[in-house]
């Protein structure tokens, strides 16, 4: 009998989970029309075929039309969801898991100007931050409606199949009227704790009636918003008895607060932060309360959620971004493989990447919401065995060694550098993004787990790739920091790798300009490192908004070192050139594309951030001797498809280059060319 407690069975109600993992809900974004079809069935499907207990799928999933979606949620006011939800149901119970949906009405949380431009609603009307709606105040016939809506969508639910649902109470609708920080009115639904907490407990009873006593309906709330003014721990453990006693069966703990970019990385903490910041908070309320508590923030390691339920803090444990990191974490924790997870590195991308560009992903993981077309476990080919040399060994040549290896290919994989990691390993030089290299030591256990030959301290020439007699030629040698954008200087400036690895450490007193024309992490991590130094930082950018590339849940780090050390900042300028002025300064010319005029900034250094330009040198020598001259069959890669362009009978290998090699991109552009690439190999 296995002892792990997270494998231990759970009995919620008449449902027995068969472990202690719950990922927890979340929306991904992969719904289609507002519904669940088969690529949202088939993301949740991979975890219940990886062996999670319970997994909990629209997070958030709109009860009515005037809460209109604003990250990609599923719309439970629509009769058509029903056989969705039950198709979904009945693969991830075939596959051992339960499943349930998180309802809601998004109240203020959401946009004025989308949908059906309905107005949003909340309990008053108080701006929300980080949607910026103004909202109206919910009038007595606007309660009644959405009151009937939550009813009628956990009905759906219900004949949908599923275990049951989670009502969501931190920055939406029905916690609008419980927290005092957003409960302003002065009717019989507001002031004090009892009158905050009719509305909440009017839609729990009537979600109650409409499911009967046996469908589970849990609550995931704020137990303490940490906010001045807001809900406190002692109130929000007296509104959970009060919903317990009201029919809800579990709560999901949350501390903090969603409605700015600065509460929202602290509710939901990534790299830099402590893992599991919230664990003992949570335990005190699992000790206060009488129902089952589930939790989930941060606990990205295996490790930590065992502790967390075998020390009685927990009776449920949500290892969220970590399953969307690895969706087999609990059948590779059974069957004793723990050292074989890919990592969180708690990079937030999944999150992020909802608003950048559509959905969720994993930063290194990009099968995860590709289920449909890459599969997450690579199974050895059945054709002839291949020699294939890669060179390169940041996270696209590592991806595409062990993808090859697992492939069952013979592989060699050189590195110039004595470390494996590439601009992986110096973006990690900011302390607070350390947890990075976990993209970099995964693969490289895999190589090794797999027999790759990696060569570190190796700088291939065309010479030693040939002497491997390789079938196949990768070249991922990434880019180098791009100066050619300067009409002047170009020899002047430093770059931010420059900062990243220590070789530029500006004096105290000296005034330094970062010139961020990439809009992404690079120049930001530069300005945090730089910024405790003590120089004075001028943060140029010709963008509209700083670094429009980082996220919500990434970019409050940054503001927060602009802040404290007083980096000033110029907008929409556009550095030209730099000189080199009489007492050896540097003479910064900048532009303006609206003003159509030029200003000069004095300044001890100039640091630019432009993305990179290829490394092809390797590439272009190797080009005359392949057998498909470089080319890439688009088609083909896109069906996932070997390549088999033949440009060059007498060519003697396939020749391919991914990631910054092609073209300046992030980490999982560099991963999905590998993992594609290489896949049908």
């Amino acid at each position: 009998m296995n002892t792990d407690p997270l494998l231990q069975p759970f009995p919620l109600k008449h449902l027995t989970l068969r472990n202690r993992v719950v990922s927890t809900s979340h929306e991904p974004a992969f719904g289609e029309d507002g519904l669940p079809k088969d690529r949202y069935r088939a993301y949740h499907l991979e975890k219940a075929r990886g062996g999670v207990g319970l997994t909990m799928i629209g997070g958030s999933a709109v009860v009515s039309p005037d809460s209109p979606p604003s990250f990609g949620n599923l719309l439970l006011y629509r009769d058509d969801i029903v056989p969705w939800l039950r198709r979904l149901a009945d693969d991830v119970h075939g596959a051992g898991a339960a499943v349930m949906c998180q309802v809601t009405h998004l109240g203020r949380r959401t946009s004025n100007y989308s949908g059906d431009w309905l107005p949003v609603v909340s309990a008053s009307p108080l701006r929300e931050p980080a949607h910026r709606a103004f909202p109206k105040a919910a009038e007595p016939w606007d309660l009644d409606r959405i009151v009937a809506d939550y009813a009628a969508a956990a009905q759906r639910c219900q004949a949908g199949g599923l275990d049951g649902i989670e009502l969501q109470s931190y920055g939406h609708f029905l916690d609008s009227f419980l927290s005092p920080a957003t409960n302003h009115r002065d009717d019989e639904l507001g002031g004090s704790l009892e009158n905050r907490l009719v509305f909440p407990r009017r839609v729990i009873r009537a979600v109650r009636e409409a499911v009967g006593p046996d469908f589970i309906v849990g609550i995931r709330m704020a137990l303490d918003e940490a906010l001045p003014g807001g809900l406190g721990f002692d109130e929000a453990l007296v509104a959970a008895e009060q919903f317990s006693a009201d029919g809800i069966d579990f709560i999901s703990a949350v501390r903090g607060t969603i409605d700015s970019d600065a509460s929202l990385a602290k509710t939901i903490p990534s790299m830099g932060t402590p893992s599991a910041p919230y664990l003992e908070f949570t335990g005190e309320a699992k000790r206060r309360l009488d129902i089952p508590v589930m939790h989930a923030a941060r606990i990205a390691d295996v490790a930590t959620a065992r502790y967390a339920i075998r020390e009685g803090l927990l009776d449920l444990v949500g290892m969220t971004r970590a399953q969307i990191a690895d969706p087999h974490l609990v059948a590779k924790i059974a069957s004793g493989q723990e050292d074989r997870i890919r990592p969180c590195v708690g990079a937030s991308y999944c999150l992020d990447a909802i608003y950048d560009s559509g959905d969720t992903k994993c930063i290194h993981n990009p099968a995860t919401g590709r289920e449909l077309q890459v599969p997450h476990t690579i199974t050895p080919a059945h054709g002839s065995r291949r020699k294939a040399v890669i060179v390169g060994a940041g996270p696209a040549g590592l991806e595409a060694a062990r993808v090859l290896g697992e492939r069952g290919h013979g592989v060699v994989l050189f590195e110039a550098s004595d470390e494996p990691g590439g601009q992986v390993r110096l973006a990690a030089q900011n302390p607070r993004r350390r947890d990075l290299l976990g993209i970099v030591d995964w693969r490289v256990d895999e190589c090794k787990h797999l027999g790759i030959d990696l060569r570190l301290g190796a700088y291939a020439e065309a010479r030693d790739v040939l002497a491997e007699n390789p079938d196949l030629v990768v070249i991922a040698t990434g880019g180098m920091p791009n100066r050619s954008f300067l009409t002047e200087g170009e020899d002047l400036v430093a770059d931010t790798w420059d900062v990243m690895s220590g070789s530029l450490r500006p004096r105290n007193s000296g005034d330094v300009l970062v010139y961020d024309d990439h809009g992404g992490y690079p120049a930001m991590d530069a300005v945090e490192l730089l910024a405790p130094a003590g120089a004075r930082l001028h943060y140029v950018t010709p963008e509209r908004t700083l670094a429009p590339d980082v996220g919500s849940m990434n970019s409050p780090a940054y503001l927060k070192a602009f802040t404290q050390h007083g980096v000033t900042t110029t907008l929409a300028q556009r550095l030209r050139s730099v000189r080199r002025t009489g007492d050896g300064r540097l003479t910064a010319t900048l532009y303006s594309e609206y003003t159509e005029a030029e200003t000069q900034q004095v300044v001890d250094h100039v640091v630019v951030e432009h993305g990179t330009l290829p490394n092809d040198e390797l590439y272009t020598d190797l080009l005359p001797g392949s057998r498909n001259l470089g080319e890439v069959d688009h088609r083909a890669l896109l069906a996932h498809e070997e390549q088999t362009v033949v440009r060059n009978e007498a060519g003697r290998y396939q020749l391919f280059r991914i990631g910054d090699a092609v073209t300046s991109r992030n980490i999982h552009a560099a991963v999905y060319d590998a993992l594609r690439l290489c896949l049908p190999v």
